[in-house]
């Protein structure tokens, strides 16, 4: 069983700022828009590297889809950087009729999701935003698992043609995969081979789903462990050949289980190979204040969680 390791804790919220300083450098069309967050969205970097490029719009985050909009028109590549909360249910309107209906080239980079977030409580623990996201035609969906690759896929996404969102955290995680990796959209990462059981991870979980898969083979369960970094396009073929070995799968996100990961997942299989499921997610409700520890262990959002469903999903094989 392949073992991964922690490199050092820190927040994916660094790996957007780290991949965005560095685009400042490399691609002179990326412009920054930001919601009174700078400090927040680790977009300090930039704009003390490009004042001309950055523009710091205020409590306004609906301008400043409008204004992220307008400059695709002239060749700008823009990433609009606020919570998710605010990246998207303040501000769907204005995404959906400006930048998703006409197809504009705006990265939507949106932090703080999730219960996580903590102590800021359920007003801004946004756990719908994949839903509405995902549901926007054309629009690609990402949700990165830690550091490194959340730098590599702000790098990956100014190359990309069309809207995106791209979705992080505030909190420090496991840093764990590679720091020299090709981020490619729409492509699924096999972490753990396995025959009993597929684990779908996405966000904060994978790091989880590889502690439930450690544990689950010291008992005798073959776990295979899948990270889905992108929501849209899904991997459709890494999870039907994964099943197809497994028999059964236990998807696992930091997001309500109606309209995440785990209902695009269920989707796949109803198509195509109809497969007992689990879903490790937020059951239709809204957080609350404490801590990201505190909240993923209430919520059932860690790898005990992921353990007894894949305990449950192996039953019904």
């Amino acid at each position: 069983m392949k073992k991964y390791t922690d490199s050092g804790k820190k927040d994916t919220r660094s790996g957007f700022g780290a991949g965005l300083t560095e685009l400042g450098k490399t691609n002179e069309n990326v412009v920054a828009l930001c919601a009174d967050l700078t400090g927040s969205l680790k977009m300090d970097a930039f704009k003390e590297n490009h004042p001309e490029r950055f523009f710091q719009v205020g409590i306004a985050e609906a301008n400043m889809m409008g204004m992220a909009a307008g400059m695709t028109i002239g060749g700008k590549i823009p990433f609009t950087g606020t919570f998710a909360n605010f990246s998207t249910g303040r501000v769907y309107d204005q995404i959906r009729q400006s930048i998703a209906y006409s197809g504009k080239n705006v990265k939507i980079c949106a932090s703080h999701a999730g219960v996580t977030l903590g102590e800021d409580g359920a007003t801004h623990q946004i756990l719908e935003d994949l839903g509405l996201m995902k549901m926007l035609p054309g629009m690609t969906v990402i949700n990165t698992c830690d550091y490194n690759q959340t730098k590599a896929a702000t790098l990956a996404v100014a190359e990309h043609q069309g809207p995106v969102y791209l979705r992080f955290g505030r909190p420090k995680v496991a840093n764990f995969t590679s720091e020299d990796q090709k981020f490619e959209i729409g492509k699924a990462v096999h972490l753990q081979e396995g025959t009993d059981v597929t684990l779908v991870a996405t966000g904060h979980l994978v790091w989880e789903a590889l502690q439930a898969a450690e544990k689950l083979n010291e008992e005798g369960i073959s776990a295979e462990v899948i990270n889905i970094h992108t929501i849209k396009p899904l991997d459709n073929k890494a999870i039907l050949d994964s099943v197809t070995k497994t028999g059964c799968i236990v998807t696992a996100e930091e997001h309500n289980y109606l309209g995440g990961l785990g209902e695009s997942v269920s989707r796949v299989l109803a198509k195509n190979a109809p497969t007992p499921q689990e879903f490790v997610a937020t059951q239709d409700t809204f957080g609350e204040s404490g801590t990201p520890e505190q909240l993923m262990e209430k919520y059932g959002l860690n790898a005990d969680a992921i353990i007894k469903a894949a305990k449950k999903v192996i039953s019904r094989k």
